[in-house]
């Protein structure tokens, strides 16, 4: 009756599995692929390991079906992207319940996620596959620039270039495109798409749609290599008008895909100036950065948390067990917005940053990545912080003022050797 958590890395800490699942009876197995993790959050675990070559290697499968053996593993549980499919291949081979291959590989392959939008007739900018170096010019040439290049299965924006002009093009293929390697590309372009970025995140239990909010991103998630500033993302307001429409265009994407029947997801959709909404793409997982704190203000509940105990069979809080029950007033809405900042790493020596956390009664979530004394490099992906914070508020506009008072606050605190920082201006907010 074990369960058994694959995490391929992050805070165990702040992800306390054990204690999620208390209730089911059986014994918690961890694999990680961070040595630090298990220290002490391991606790709490039957067993616990960190795996060299956790991501590449097949050792974490092999550990998997020796712990199924030995202590009879029940359910497998995987909140990352990057363990979604290896989980369902385990689940197959161990005749388990839960996500399989063929409801995951649509959300992890982008061409495979978009050929079922199209199918069900949802907006999605003209894409490619693309096998050669002859397939991007083809489609740059049809659909001029700039073009997004990015890997199929990639997540946090790894990998993702934007080649604006024919010279970037050029660039591009000349010194980054590794057609014959011992990797061979596997990539899709897409037709850039102007406009601010949106996310709706929720939750999904027994097939239907238990929770869902909107946000949107006040930089672009391209960026983050080149951003100085803060990156701001506030959640829109209930009156907001885009608010409906992003929620039911979610719906419409999520009906086209295989999910199973209990997820937490994170879908991305472009606003374009014309006031249209065009996919980008959907992760059956939760949201990154602070996507979980900001539900648990917006609603009080812990969308990954609640994930994992749908899998087992376990209680959920009372909002959602009546959204999809029946029962109340069917889904939870927010009683207050929320918002995050973010900085991003970049090239320099730190020298000090601001003392203690920001004197503001709203501040719920406040942390520093790095020390004095540290030397940083540029941001390697999308999540790769320097400091991050979280409001709230009672509307979208308030929180966006509190983000630049706690942006300009830090940043009177912090000191570099090397570039010099500059602080965000944000016109779209």
């Amino acid at each position: 009756m074990s369960v058994l958590v694959l995490h391929y890395r992050g805070s165990i800490a702040a992800t306390p599995y054990d204690r999620w699942v208390a209730e089911y009876g059986g014994d918690v197995l961890l694999l990680t692929a961070e040595e630090e993790n298990l220290t002490p959050a391991a606790a709490g675990y039957r067993h616990a390991a960190a795996v060299p070559g956790y991501e590449t290697g097949g050792r974490v499968e092999a550990l998997c079906l020796g712990l199924a053996r030995e202590h009879g593993v029940r359910h497998i549980v995987a909140c990352q992207e990057r363990d979604l499919e290896r989980a369902a291949q385990l689940r197959e081979i161990l005749g388990l319940p839960g996500q399989r291959l063929d409801s995951v590989l649509p959300f992890r392959d982008k061409v495979l996620m978009k050929e079922r939008f199209v199918a069900a007739g949802l907006p999605v900018t003209p894409y490619r596959e693309i096998e050669c170096a002859a397939d991007l010019l083809a489609f740059a040439g049809e659909h001029g620039f700039p073009v997004v290049v990015k890997p199929r299965d990639s997540a946090g924006s790894v990998g993702l270039r934007i080649l604006r002009s024919a010279g970037e093009l050029e660039t591009y293929l000349a010194d980054e495109l590794d057609l014959y390697g011992e990797h061979p590309p596997n990539l899709i372009a897409e037709r850039f798409v102007p406009g601010p970025m949106c996310h709706v995140d929720g939750l999904v239990v027994g097939g239907q749609v238990v929770l869902a909010w909107p946000s949107q991103y006040l930089y672009s998630l391209s960026s983050f290599r080149e951003d100085r500033g803060g990156r701001m993302d506030v959640t829109l307001d209930v009156d907001d008008p885009l608010t409906g429409r992003l929620v039911e265009l979610t719906e419409r994407a999520l009906q086209a895909l295989p999910g199973p029947r209990d997820f937490a997801f994170h879908a991305e959709i472009f606003h374009t100036p014309g006031d249209e909404l065009v996919l980008c793409e959907i992760a059956c997982r939760t949201g990154g950065a602070s996507v979980r704190d900001v539900i648990r203000i917006l609603f009080g509940v812990d969308p990954t948390e609640s994930w994992v105990r749908a899998q087992l069979g376990l209680p959920l809080p009372a909002a959602l067990t009546a959204a999809f029950s029946g029962t109340g007033s069917g889904r939870p809405r927010p009683a207050r917005m929320s918002g995050q900042l973010v900085l991003m790493k970049r090239p320099g020596r730190v020298v000090s940053v601001p003392d203690g956390p920001p004197p503001f009664p709203w501040i719920e979530k406040y942390q520093v990545f790095v020390q004095p004394g540290q030397t940083m490099r540029a941001a390697t992906f999308s999540a790769d912080f320097l400091f991050t914070t979280l409001v709230s508020g009672p509307d979208r506009a308030t929180c966006v003022a509190r983000l630049r008072q706690v942006e300009a606050w830090f940043m009177d605190g912090l000191v570099l050797r090397g570039p010099v920082l500059a602080r965000s201006h944000h016109t779209n907010a």
